[in-house]
């Protein structure tokens, strides 16, 4: 008995070599072009037709997963990194840090975790003691919440590509994090900071960090194109950021073999055991080595424009104009002293020779600073706090703190907006006369 179809349509048939019966389900193409064509086998002729209904159901509901053995999700997670999101790298919808992120935690967290599972048969359970043993480490709660971001982004991808028929990371809640508590200085703490910048060079960048409330790489990367001090406008326009080295190379573990044994890192997941570096033969999968490829690529200092409203135009405090007047005034006496040897960047703050600042070395003087002012260590980030407090301190609406500062959300504005502040202790005085008298 036989019940065949053309057109692409289902067919069902009893095979005589096997006594079984079989069903066929067109659910596609192929990529070559050829009619995707899934098998069905049965005992009987009415179970092969509920085999066939089932398919084509998830033919009609577009949930049949591509022909071919799914990846793992280490697989996967290699293929999402280096194609998908490098390819968001290089169009300028991701930042080159946010790759490098994902890269580590990838690394670090999902790979060995998760990584042997076929990415069809990952199921939230899974996820779910991932994230009980990253908790139990203990890991901060919001670094277990970027390996669930993480996640359930490449899934996603992965759900579109119809690799997967679900995203098995929006099945359950995703891990809660934290607030972290900003600690911002006090108004007293701000001016002593500035008193103390105020003698050294460069040290308007320290006013512009608290007045403006850039962050550092707003502030290192700050132009003087940018800047207009007879209308009072800076434009944050670019941000100098210190990037991670790639392989320019065409192999890399054979160029890890012949320059890289002294460059060891301890982000080499094949050999940590080694204090000395990598061992002979250097292992294939170590990944700590790009700095020292003779044809690396992409890293090192590099300008780079903010993305979405990090990229804003903003008033200049009108105390703070003669300061950056009196920055390029002195910047162009250190400018005629090194004569040939400066390096043009149109920096506000730079080197002595005109390069631009390291981060690491302005961290180094931010916390000099806060020594010499006698105050506690400090991030060079609470620089930023600070004039989002003072802001919403002195009556400023969040949604302007939210646009001065660049925010993307206002949920993190909201973090300024202290119990006791003087506007709330303002209210409180006020309800207590409303009540009492």
């Amino acid at each position: 008995m036989s019940n065949r179809r053309g057109n692409g349509e289902s067919s069902i048939y009893f095979s005589e070599s096997d006594g079984k019966w079989h069903g066929w389900v067109t659910v596609g193409t192929k990529p070559d072009g050829r009619p995707d064509r899934r098998h069905r086998m049965a005992a009987t002729e009415a179970e092969v037709r509920e085999k066939v209904k089932a398919l084509e159901k998830q033919r009609a509901a577009g949930k049949v997963r591509k022909a071919g053995r799914p990846p793992t999700v280490e697989q996967w997670m290699d293929t999402f990194l280096n194609t998908v999101c490098a390819r968001k790298v290089e169009d300028g919808s991701m930042a080159p840090r946010t790759l490098d992120d994902y890269r580590s935690k990838a690394q670090l967290y999902i790979v060995p975790g998760i990584g042997k599972h076929r990415i069809d048969r990952l199921a939230a359970e899974h996820l779910d003691k991932l994230y009980l043993d990253l908790l139990r480490r203990p890991l901060a709660s919001s670094t277990v919440l970027k390996v669930h971001r993480i996640i359930s982004r490449a899934l996603k991808v992965a759900m579109q590509r119809e690799i997967i028929s679900r995203n098995v990371a929006t099945l359950l809640d995703a891990p809660s994090a934290e607030e972290i508590e900003i600690e911002p200085l006090t108004r007293d703490e701000a001016r002593a900071v500035l008193v103390e910048a105020e003698q050294r060079r460069n040290g308007s960048r320290w006013s512009v960090a608290l007045a403006m409330g850039l962050r550092q790489g707003e502030a290192l990367g700050l132009r003087w194109t940018y800047l207009d001090l007879d209308e009072g406008v800076m434009k944050v326009w670019w941000q100098l950021q210190r990037l991670k080295w790639r392989h320019g190379c065409e192999d890399p573990h054979a160029c890890g073999e012949k320059h890289h044994r002294k460059a060891c890192r301890k982000n080499c997941t094949a050999h940590k055991s080694y204090k000395r570096g990598c061992p002979k033969p250097c292992p294939k999968d170590c990944t700590g080595h790009e700095k020292a490829c003779p044809e690396r690529k992409d890293g090192g200092l590099v300008f780079r424009a903010p993305k979405g409203r990090n990229k804003r135009t903003a008033p200049i405090p009108p105390p703070l104009i003669p300061l950056l007047k009196a920055q390029r005034t002195a910047q162009k006496r250190e400018r005629l002293a090194a004569a040939d040897v400066w390096e043009d960047h149109d920096l506000v703050f730079a080197q002595p020779n005109g390069r631009p600042i390291d981060p690491r070395r302005d961290w180094e003087e931010w916390q000099d600073i806060l020594k010499a002012a006698g105050l506690e260590a400090k991030r060079v980030h609470d620089g930023r706090h600070t004039a989002g407090t003072l802001l919403t301190e002195n009556g400023v609406g969040l949604r302007v703190v939210m646009e001065l500062l660049g925010h993307s959300q206002l949920r993190v504005t909201q973090r300024y907006t202290h119990v006791g502040s003087p506007l709330a202790e303002d209210a409180a005085v006020k309800m207590g006369a409303a009540l009492w008298g």
